[in-house]
């Protein structure tokens, strides 16, 4: 009975949840590597080629999927109008992926309109939703294997699925490992149809990597490997964690190297959780999946140095979740506890959200694309090179050819890593000459400077000071409150 009644209301759930979110459209707050993903689209308009330079292949999104989505929109709204109905779609995707877990968690239709407001209004979701990054795709597959798969044992579910799973990530083989090994210990059996996904899924995403790149590993993991890997010892490990944790495990990031509200969520998803799982209840099955998944992850990609935090989203939102549950369950005085928890904790999070993407949208989108837009007037000539870090903004407003000192979008950069990493930008100048660099540094004031002065001039000085202003008094108190963004020196080569 309790399914039937009032059985729309989930679905009224997910149209409100994508409305609540469409204001964030306004602050422009945009992840950078999200416009990595849309140039290889467009080169793949261009030059038919999945590339970044032209005619180059490099797989310089992390995610191949992703870019064939990126590329439709692009040719069905154009180059300058597909951002946001792809953000759009991205948003909705997400929710109706919220939909499908309601559907795994709650019998009453009540409890999956309220967990779907909610769940989609926390930080983590409008970041999946918003942001411009893949997940809100990546969420729906996951979501929905979960459901159509393991909760109505669709066939085809198994065996199509994990192929655009991994085709969206291929790290997503953490997830889809962890869905294999409670299945198999919960229901005592092998699911042969899921193991025939999971090698077909591997197979198509290796088989495209190895026959078109020619690499079995997209070159962004292998770029980010070789530029960001260190040694660490046993102290610097816990040194490590004790910095970063509340970054990876807390919804917000807060000033400091002490985090304790981080803390206090963590043990009380936690003891939510254990609370739950002593309950008799199917849906405890797909608790033990999200829960057991969302810990696996943050652990290994934490292990690994992996300090991007997008990878970070998903298993924030999925530990969460027994928190919802817990609160919408409760026998006694379930409004108030449910009202503490919006007002304690919901609302200032939705607060805090707004704040950090309105500056953050400030810096990236008012800022950085200005720098890209300035070198897209500047130089006419698209086939310059620029030597800069990082690849999203800067190379897709101006449109030059570009190096990146990680390697994402450039393989030869990676070579000069391998030979002599402390050296490698003036090794990369010297040999490769582009026309223009962009470098958090004075580089006339750096070891190389004599080379630097000799072949290069300062163009121009970008400073975030200079972009915390606005015309409404409240946005430039948070521009001020929160500045977002890094100063900037661009160099033209001298002819």
């Amino acid at each position: 009975m309790a399914e039937s009644k009032n059985k729309n209301l989930p679905i009224y759930a997910v149209f409100f949840a994508i409305i609540a979110k469409l204001y964030f459209l306004l602050t422009h707050h945009i992840q950078e590597d999200a416009f990595i993903t849309w140039r290889v689209a467009q080169n793949l308009m261009d030059y038919g080629v999945i590339g970044f330079n032209g005619a180059t292949k490099i797989s310089a999104s992390t995610t191949h999927l992703y870019v064939f989505v990126s590329y439709i929109f692009n040719l069905i709204f154009g180059k300058e109008n597909f951002i946001e109905p792809l953000l759009i779609f991205n948003s909705t995707l997400f929710t109706i992926g919220s939909l499908f877990l309601s559907h795994l968690l709650f019998k009453n239709n009540w409890h999956k309109a309220i967990f779907i407001f909610l769940f989609g209004i926390l930080p983590p979701s409008i970041k999946i939703s918003i942001l411009g990054m893949e997940y809100g795709i990546l969420f729906f597959l996951e979501m929905a294997l979960l459901y159509y798969g393991f909760k109505k044992e669709k066939k085809w579910a198994f065996i199509l699925l994990p192929t655009f799973i991994l085709f969206t990530r291929i790290d997503t083989v953490i997830f889809l490992g962890i869905v294999f090994l409670v299945d198999v210990f919960w229901n005592k059996k092998i699911r042969w149809s899921y193991i025939l996904g999971g090698i077909l899924g591997v197979a198509v995403c290796l088989s495209f990597n190895w026959f078109y790149f020619g690499e079995l590993v997209n070159n962004t993991i292998v770029a980010k490997k070789l530029a960001y890997d260190k040694v660490f010892t046993l102290h610097q490990n816990i040194e490590y964690f004790r910095l970063n944790y509340g970054n990876f495990w807390g919804m917000l990031k807060l000033p400091g190297d002490f985090n304790p509200i981080t803390i206090v969520i963590a043990l009380f998803e936690l003891l939510c959780f254990i609370y739950l799982i002593r309950q008799r209840e199917k849906r405890n099955y797909f608790l033990w999946i999200i829960f057991l998944f969302a810990w696996t992850k943050q652990i290994v990609f934490l292990s690994q140095k992996s300090l991007f935090d997008w990878y970070y989203w998903v298993p924030q939102i999925l530990l969460f979740v027994p928190v919802l549950i817990f609160v919408l369950e409760q026998k006694v005085k379930r409004n108030l506890w449910l009202t503490l928890l919006i007002l304690i904790y919901i609302v200032p999070m939705l607060a805090f959200q707004t704040i950090h993407s309105i500056a953050t949208g400030n810096g990236e989108w008012n800022y950085r694309r200005s720098i890209g837009l300035f070198l897209n007037t500047y130089e006419k000539d698209k086939k310059q090179w620029i030597l800069l870090e990082p690849a999203g903004y800067v190379p897709y407003f101006s449109r030059l050819k570009t190096i990146d000192e990680v390697g994402l979008v450039d393989k030869q950069i990676q070579q000069e890593i391998k030979k002599d990493k402390a050296n490698s930008w003036i090794n990369t100048v010297k040999k490769r000459k582009p026309k223009y660099m962009l470098s958090y540094r004075d580089l006339f004031q750096d070891k190389d400077s004599t080379y630097y002065k000799t072949n290069y001039r300062l163009l121009n000085e970008f400073r975030i000071k200079d972009h915390l202003k606005s015309d409404y008094p409240i946005l430039e108190k948070i521009y001020k409150l929160k500045p977002s963004g890094t100063d900037y020196n661009l160099y033209e080569k001298v002819k």
